[in-house]
């Protein structure tokens, strides 16, 4: 955290008992107090009675007494008397005012009578700056006097000013080291610590015992807590920053409705007014604004006075498509009366896009009205969008959606219901009229896919205990698979495919199956087909792979819209499926790592001509193999730069053997990296020395596919955008972590401020930035990005 910034938690969201510590008490007793001589000094010697104190604890809100007061143990042990006892009242931090205190007040018991007053003193849990106090705190107590809990109170613990000497100021640095505040330096803290004692045994002497004081510890927490009434409705996007000592705090009035504006709202859409605003057309300047807004990323929020424009010419904008969710924004769905103008309007609203519905079926639009059209939007979809029920590729792979996120308590039953409504549905099915199977052998057949999951559970769990090198962990998977559970081998009945519900699998062959050499050694499998092939997977323990899964899903889904503008950039979309919160299964693709291919073959290009030779052809392979490979090297260029997706190295880029590039392991997305200093796309050296260098017309080739999947891309930006967020809520880690920096994160790659001719020149001046980087002739910062690959 740099130094101008302030980060900080709000007392209304702290839902936990306030806490703190009495310690001890300083200072010696007196030894009389009243005229009944009822207390004993501590270093008395004329009475043989030792004092046996407590300490009363009481809270007090704006000056009244909130809950019962609390009691420390007795203490009379020791010449200081050393309580060290955790307080922890029945109020919460989120109950506190600005002007909560606590009042404690020292009672003596030892002289048997009611009139055992020690002293007693009041501190404020907030400090002038309306940061919760921390740490150590010394309080002067009022000799003869009960803590007052009235505001202002009478009895303050803190020392005068005029009063402070020395010491307090080191006690308060002490307090700060304490804390962590202070950087800790081993040999200077015990010298200093040595000095200290020196100086407090000299204000000792020159105070005398003319002052009581006691020692509080108020507990800490990870980072300042600044008060706040609940139900403000304040919401902060980014931390309070400061560029001196002062602290810039909030305007307690942001995230509320400003009762003017929301007046003026409700004059100017006064239902009244419904009739002359079916004639309203807007001006040719007002149209250009409507346009303008309607190209907003789904992640953008409305001014008031562009709410109101969308608004004012709802009518006239019923046969334009894309305005629908922007208007349904501007809807006030509090008022009965304009929420039920709108659900009819959006009835007779030009239908709008299956990307536009899945934007309603965020978290913004709560009104069961506008979710229930959403859905119906989709049912029209057909199944390369939007696959039904009967399809068994959706079964499975919405049912396997679901169990994994079964152990998530914050959703566990809304899954648990979706997985039963599944169950119930699909068994109730029949048969179909071409030999199709009935929704109960259909659910069985999925049921025996988690069968098969459990199994290989268990197989990676007597792999993993097995002590020495891959190689034996390899032996005893083969031995397990033909010994004890050769049941594997060969299934009674043949079982769909999790990756793949149309794959038929019948077994196990265990001589081609082994273990890759990893951290968590997960198996390659080859499972026999019904059809008499083979189809290779790799199956994970130990790992959350729905990241990955997210991303594989997202590039299908881009290869999909590249398609459909008759652009084939010979992608590689694998099929990952997450079987569990930490296990998954994920489709081998048959190929080698660049960081494999460069120590056996020294470049791209030698690899190639052992599968694709052609002396006639460029750089001696054949035209048709390094067509393949300048546009999968496109396509993924395009896609990681737009997903932000970082940790790229020699061993996660893979090429297969036709010349298709494709990444794998994506445990760092939406521009979080490991790695200083990414550059901004993700191309290593070898990868353009295989297209002939940065001169070379192949490359050129390179950049022209570049640019066109870029743009062909950010045509469907509100697609991508309105998915991401709907995975807002869920666990995925870097989405989870910060969801809306994520997504506008998202948002800024797609450059939607610009048009295409523009985005050509800047995707251009990217490409070139990052190629610059890779050799040794720019400066310190492109250096910095050259050492990114090594």
């Amino acid at each position: 955290m740099s130094s101008n910034e302030f980060r900080f938690f709000l007392s209304c969201d702290i839902n936990l008992p306030v806490t703190f510590r009495v310690e001890k008490l300083e200072g010696t007793l007196p030894s009389t107090n009243s005229p009944t001589d009822c207390f004993t000094g501590i270093d008395s010697t004329t009475e043989e009675r030792k004092a046996e104190l407590y300490v009363e604890c009481a809270l007090y809100i704006d000056g009244a007494p909130f809950g019962l007061p609390t009691k420390t143990r007795l203490e009379s042990a020791g010449p200081l008397h050393c309580w060290n006892e955790l307080i922890t009242l029945s109020a919460k931090y989120r109950d506190l005012t600005a002007h909560s205190q606590l009042a404690l007040t020292v009672w003596d018991v030892s002289c048997g009578k009611d009139d055992g007053l020690i002293g007693g003193a009041t501190i404020l849990l907030f400090n002038n700056k309306m940061q919760l106090k921390t740490g150590k705190q010394k309080l002067r107590l009022w000799l003869g006097k009960q803590a007052d809990g009235s505001y202002p109170t009478t009895t303050p613990g803190k020392v005068p000013r005029h009063e402070r000497g020395e010491l307090q100021h080191l006690e308060k640095l002490a307090n700060k080291y304490e804390r962590g505040q202070i950087q800790p330096v081993d040999w200077l803290d015990r010298l200093t610590f040595k000095a200290m004692e020196k100086i407090k045994e000299r204000e000792s002497l020159k105070n005398g015992s003319s002052h009581l004081y006691l020692v509080v510890d108020f507990c800490s927490f990870e980072r300042r807590v600044v008060f706040q009434e609940a139900g403000a409705n304040f919401l902060l996007s980014s931390p309070i920053a400061s560029s001196n000592e002062l602290v810039i705090v909030w305007d307690p009035e942001v995230g509320k409705i400003n009762p003017s504006e929301h007046k003026q709202l409700k004059l100017a859409r006064s239902l009244s007014r419904g009739i002359i605003d079916r004639d309203l057309k807007p001006s040719s300047n007002e149209r250009k604004i409507i346009q303008r807004i309607l190209k907003y990323p789904p992640t953008r929020a409305l001014s008031g006075d562009e709410r109101q424009l969308l608004w004012k010419f709802r009518f006239s904008l019923m046969s334009e498509k894309r305005a629908l969710t922007k208007f349904l924004r501007c809807v006030e769905w509090s008022d009965v009366q304009e929420a039920k103008q709108a659900i009819e309007l959006m009835g007779k609203w030009e239908t709008i896009d299956v990307c536009d519905a899945l934007e309603l079926l965020s978290p913004l639009f709560e009104s069961e009205e506008v979710r229930a059209y959403a859905v119906s939007v989709l049912e029209r979809a057909d199944d390369e969008e939007l696959q039904s029920l009967r399809n068994i590729e959706l079964a499975s792979f919405l049912r396997w959606y679901v169990a994994v996120e079964l152990h998530d308590p914050a959703y566990a039953k809304r899954f648990y219901s979706t997985y039963e409504f599944l169950e119930e549905n699909m068994i109730k099915l029949t048969a179909g009229v071409n030999g199709e199977e009935d929704g109960f052998k259909k659910w069985q057949s999925l049921v025996r896919q988690t069968e098969l999951i459990a199994q290989l559970c268990s197989i990676m769990r007597d792999v993993r205990n097995v002590r020495g090198n891959t190689q034996k962990k390899i032996e005893k998977l083969r031995q397990l698979l033909s010994g004890l559970l050769s049941e594997l081998t060969y299934f009674d009945e043949p079982i769909r495919s999790p990756l793949a519900q149309s794959v038929l699998i019948t077994g196990i062959v265990p001589s081609e199956s082994s273990i890759f050499k990893s951290a968590l050694h997960p198996l390659r499998l080859s499972f026999r087909t019904a059809n008499g092939g083979q189809c290779m997977v790799m199956f994970k323990k130990g790992d959350d792979i729905r990241q990955d899964q997210l991303v594989v899903q997202m590039v299908s889904l881009m290869d999909r819209l590249l398609k459909l503008e008759n652009l084939d950039l010979h992608l590689t979309p694998y099929k990952v499926l997450a079987t569990g919160q930490d296990e998954g299964m994920l489709e081998f693709i048959p190929s080698c790592s660049l960081a494999q291919i460069l120590s056996d073959h020294r470049s791209i290009i030698s690899y190639l001509q052992k599968f694709h030779p052609d002396e006639h052809g460029p750089f001696g392979i054949t035209a048709i193999c390094l067509e393949t490979f300048i546009k999968s090297c496109a396509g993924y260029s395009v896609i990681t730069y737009i997903l932000g997706i970082g940790d790229r190295h020699l061993d996660n880029l893979l090429l297969r053997d036709d010349g298709r590039l494709f990444h794998v392991d994506f445990g760092f997305i939406l521009g979080r990296d490991p790695k200083p200093f990414p550059p901004p796309m993700k191309l290593c050296k070898e990868m353009v020395e295989a297209m002939g260098g940065a001169e070379s017309q192949y490359y050129t080739r390179f950049k022209s596919y570049c640019c066109e999947a870029y743009n062909i891309l950010r045509k469907s930006s509100n697609l991508i955008l309105n998915l991401f967020h709907l995975m807002a809520g869920s666990n995925i880690p870097d989405i989870a972590s910060d969801p809306e920096k994520g997504i506008l994160k998202l948002q800024e790659k797609f450059r939607l401020d610009l048009d295409d001719e523009a985005c050509i020149h800047f995707f251009q001046d990217l490409i070139n930035e990052s190629v610059s980087a890779l050799f040794p002739q720019m400066v310190e910062t492109i250096h910095r990005w050259a050492q990114y690959w090594r």
